[in-house]
């Protein structure tokens, strides 16, 4: 932190800075002298390249002095942070295995005051709970390793680092994979699934997952292509499960969800597939007494929102472009994500007039 200090010492001795409104600035030539003062350590940052990347439209050319120290502050960060994983690299090749990061993330633990709260004995379960969604995201390939480039590129340690803030808001908490809250959420409702306290869930158990409206079809998918033992699928299993269907709007999720809708593993969805699924979809419907909704129009829906380059054939990459990828497999795999979908107008008129009547009052 040595460079940081340099440079901050610089800015709050320099006359070169100059106050726009209530956000003190620099033009170049002043950077320029700053950067001489600071010295050869800190020279690094003080080249054109930083000062055109924070210009921001300012009429003179200036940038804010308070970015350009965020901006430093960053690349010391991302460089200590470097280092620190690169002490887990045991094999040195830039890369990181599961069992590397779990090492680094556990004696990462005691550093976060909002962990504090946590009993030793559920340590194990948090390290599985975040390195987790470090592998399901970054590791599509399912290779078992992680470039270390990839982890600093993520915003997941910003999320992870976040919990060194003590007053860290309760809504921020609840937000982050990574907070207490969060991985006693999670892992609460994993025991709350497992009704015969064996540590795994079968399919009968994870069928009451959220609303407990996920179709059979799609859960007879999920446990013929994920990892399960002897049928029953173990809490690492389940924590993908769960990454997948929170971020649907997300490629590693999409991905996740693709696989287990592509049946024939063909590397597309045709109208026999989406069928198949949707029938199901049906099928619940008439168990809750609702008048099945035609195949023909969901079909023709379908296709409208994602208008895939072959008329006939949806691919993964089709639904991501599409950014309906979400709202595509809410419809084929979750009654109560098709019913959102059918209601969606009501839905939306009925927020409306609930905004309404707020500001009435």
């Amino acid at each position: 932190m040595k460079n940081y200090r340099t440079c901050g010492f610089c800015w709050t001795n320099t006359r070169y800075s100059l106050m726009t409104g209530e956000e003190a600035t620099i033009n170049y030539d002043s950077f320029l002298k700053v950067g001489e003062k600071a010295g050869a350590k800190c020279k690094q940052f003080f080249t054109a390249r930083v000062y055109a990347k924070l210009l921001n439209g300012d009429p003179y050319g200036r940038i804010s002095i308070m970015q350009f120290f965020n901006y430093v502050m960053r690349k010391v960060w991302l460089h200590q942070t470097r280092i620190g994983l690169s002490l887990y690299d045991v094999a040195g090749q830039g890369y990181l295995r599961e069992s590397d990061l779990e090492n680094y993330i556990l004696e990462l633990i005691p550093t976060l005051p909002q962990l504090d709260g946590l009993e030793k004995s559920f340590y194990s379960f948090y390290v599985c709970t975040a390195v987790r969604k470090f592998f399901f995201f970054l590791d599509p390939l399912r290779t078992g390793k992680i470039k270390i480039q990839d982890i600093l590129a993520c915003s997941f340690l910003d999320d992870l680092l976040e919990l060194r803030d003590e007053e860290l808001s309760k809504e921020s908490q609840e937000s982050n994979w990574f907070s207490a809250p969060s991985a006693l959420r999670v892992y609460g409702q994993y025991l709350n699934l497992d009704k015969d306290h064996n540590g795994m869930l079968s399919k009968e158990e994870l069928s009451r997952y959220g609303t407990g409206t996920l179709t059979d079809v799609f859960l007879d998918r999920v446990y013929q292509e994920c990892l399960t033992y002897d049928g029953e699928m173990d809490y690492k299993t389940y924590l993908d499960f769960v990454l997948a269907l929170e971020n649907r709007k997300e490629p590693a999720a999409l991905q996740y969800i693709f696989k287990l809708l592509d049946m024939e593993n063909k590397g597309y969805l045709n109208v026999f597939a989406l069928n198949y699924f949707f029938r199901a979809i049906q099928e619940q419907m008439k168990l809750h007494g609702q008048e099945p909704v035609s195949f023909q129009d969901v079909k023709d829906e379908i296709f409208d929102m994602v208008k895939p380059k072959d008329p006939y054939k949806i691919t993964l990459q089709d639904l991501v472009t599409s950014s309906q990828g979400d709202t595509v497999s809410s419809i084929l795999i979750d009654l109560n994500g098709f019913w959102t979908y059918e209601n969606r107008e009501v839905l939306v008129a009925n927020d409306n007039d609930s905004s309404t009547d707020l500001d009435d009052t």
